[in-house]
Formats: C-alpha cells, structure tokens, sequence
C-alpha cells in the first residue's frame, strides 16, 4: 500500500462523517496521476506554498500601507494566522486539515497592493468589478493554472462572507479568516496608536476578555463546541454577537477612520497612473477588445505588491536626475592613480 493510500484509509476510518475525505473529492478539471506520498489536498496545499502569488503576499498591504515596522502584519502573515486558526478548528472537529490548510493558504491569493483601497479602485476599472476573492479563483486556475481539486477552488472562492462553502471545511476558512483579521487587526492599532484596548465596547471587553490570547481561544473553542459531530460550522448566538458588535466597531473607529485612510487618496493616484499607463501601452500593440486589455491590466496590477507598485510609479512618472561620474573614483587621485583608468577597472 502507497503511503497516499494509507492516509486516504486513516481519513476514511477517523475523520468526522461530516469531513471531506481525499478520496472522495470530485477531482480536477485536467487529470493527473496520483502521487505516491500525498493526498490530493497535500498537493493542493503545497502547490499554492511554492506559487510566485503567494511569496508575494510578504510584500502587500493588510491594513497599514507598506508599513516600515515588520511588527504590523502583512497579507501573508495574515493568510498564516487564518491558516493556523483554521487548522485548530479542523482538527478539533475531526475535518480535513489538509484540505483547510489548502483552501487558507490560497484564500486571499487574489489581494491587490495596498490591501481594500487597492481593490476599491479596480473594481471601478473593470465591466462585472472587481472581488478578491474571484481574482483569487482566477490566479489558481487561469494565472498559475495550478489545477486544483474543486473543494479547494471552492473553498477559496467562497471565503467572502454571504457565500457558501460546498465543505465544512470552507466554512471552518471562513469563520477563521474573520477571527484573525479581528484579533491580529485590533493588535495592529493598538500598536499604531489609532486606539487604546479600553476604547473597545466594555460588554465586548466583558466577555472575550482583554486579552487577545484570551479573545481568540473563546472564540475558537466557542466553533467548536458549537459545531462538533454537526453539519454546519457555525458560533454560538452570543459569541458571533459580540464579535460583530466588536468587528463593527472596528470599521467606524480604524477601518474607515481618516487616520487609517489617511494615505488612500495617494494609493488611488498611484495605480490611476499605473493603469492608464498599462492601458494605452498594451492597446498600442494589440487589437483585443477593450474588456481583454483592461482585464489584462487588472491582473498586472492586482498582483503587484506594494513596494513594486511604487517603484514602477517612480520608474515611470518621477523626474531622473541627468546620470554623471561618480565622484568616488576621486578617491584614487588620493592614491595617485589617474581616475581616467581606474574607471576602466570597473
């Protein structure tokens, strides 16, 4: 027996009846022979690891812009936190954790630079908008064409809330996606200063405590007792109560506060520049239709981290300096070597 298969029979004799079970999944769009040591959803999980989209994660926006302190998170530490929670909740239900991994690793693969602010302004760009979690559908299999299973393109899709997972296990993403960006995005303002933790409604402080380790086990452990040997992944009445209570007040005291926004005005003028740019070059050289090319565009963008946003803004729309002799060939009149041939040496 395969060491794949031997995992496939562990799933099938202890995973919830609820879970989704390797063997059981509905496959790829392309077939492909198995692989001797993995599950489906083991290859799935690590061909979203090694894909260029997700190392560029590192380098986008999740709530501050490029922040300079590596101690505010980014979207990858973020996907990380998600993925963690999620994996909790996962095995704590008896469900797929390589399954959940998967689809939460590969959740917000479709993230624009500059975190919403960046998706706000492409979704003013493109006829039918612009939604990261369908850009995040359309990077794994039309951009990396990873060909992945469908639970997990489903599970990544469905992210967003108001959509449902075809698993347990998109749901246990989707709980888990909202319990990290709430938690980790509260630790961040703190931290920037935009508020303190006794600024949170008191009933909120009352029942999660103040504590964020504290907050997210409750949290966590509520899924769980709510949801175990059932079929639906779901927070007790009270617990999700209090966490849109807290989630809601987080959007009018950070979220769309001017000290948190402060800087979108010049994210919009960034990729507005960009854009055009894109467009007119690409049009130029191509007789596509006009939705072709602006989708194009779209996927150029949206999958440019932060840091390269703004450098291809500088490359392309700050003024250079005329280039001359660097003056640190001087250096070698101090050793009486002419500067005419120590320029060669370089």
């Amino acid at each position: 027996m395969k060491i794949r298969e031997r995992t496939e029979e562990f799933e099938l004799k202890h995973l919830s009846a609820y879970a989704m079970k390797s063997i059981e999944s509905k496959g790829r769009a392309r077939q492909e022979e198995k692989c001797p040591l993995r599950t489906d959803f083991q290859r799935d999980r690590d061909r979203i690891l090694h894909s260029k989209t997700f190392r560029r994660l590192k380098h986008k926006t999740q709530v501050f812009f490029s922040p300079d302190n590596d101690h505010y998170r980014t979207r990858m530490t973020h996907t990380l936190e998600v993925s963690q929670i999620a994996r909790t909740i996962s095995r704590s239900l008896l469900l797929n954790e390589d399954l959940t991994e998967a689809i939460a690793l590969g959740h917000d693969l479709g993230h624009t630079p500059f975190g919403h602010a960046g998706e706000r302004f492409l979704n003013t760009k493109i006829e039918g908008g612009f939604r990261h979690n369908e850009q995040s559908l359309r990077v794994v299999t039309k951009l990396e064409k990873l060909n992945l299973t469908q639970e997990v393109s489903d599970g990544i899709f469905t992210h967003s809330w108001g959509l449902v997972p075809i698993t347990l296990e998109g749901q246990v993403v989707q709980l888990a996606d909202k319990i990290a960006y709430l938690n980790h995005d509260i630790e961040d303002a703190i931290q920037a200063r935009l508020i303190k933790e006794c600024d949170l409604p008191i009933d909120c402080r009352e029942y999660f405590s103040t504590s964020r380790k504290q907050r997210l086990s409750k949290m966590i452990i509520d899924i769980v007792e709510n949801s175990f040997e059932k079929d639906k992944v779901s927070m007790s009445k009270q617990c999700w109560f209090h966490m849109t209570k807290l989630r809601n007040w987080m959007f009018e005291n950070v979220y769309l506060t001017s000290a948190a926004k402060s800087e979108e005005k010049k994210v919009e003028q960034i990729l507005s520049l960009l854009f055009d740019h894109y467009f007119e070059m690409i049009s130029s050289k191509s007789d596509q239709s006009e939705t072709v090319l602006k989708r194009a565009v779209c996927d150029y963008i949206s999958g440019m981290t932060d840091r390269f946003a703004i450098a291809k803004f500088k490359e392309l729309f700050i003024p250079k300096s005329i280039r001359t002799e660097q003056n640190d060939l001087k250096i070698f009149k101090l050793i009486g070597v002419d500067a005419k041939y120590a320029k060669q040496l370089f």
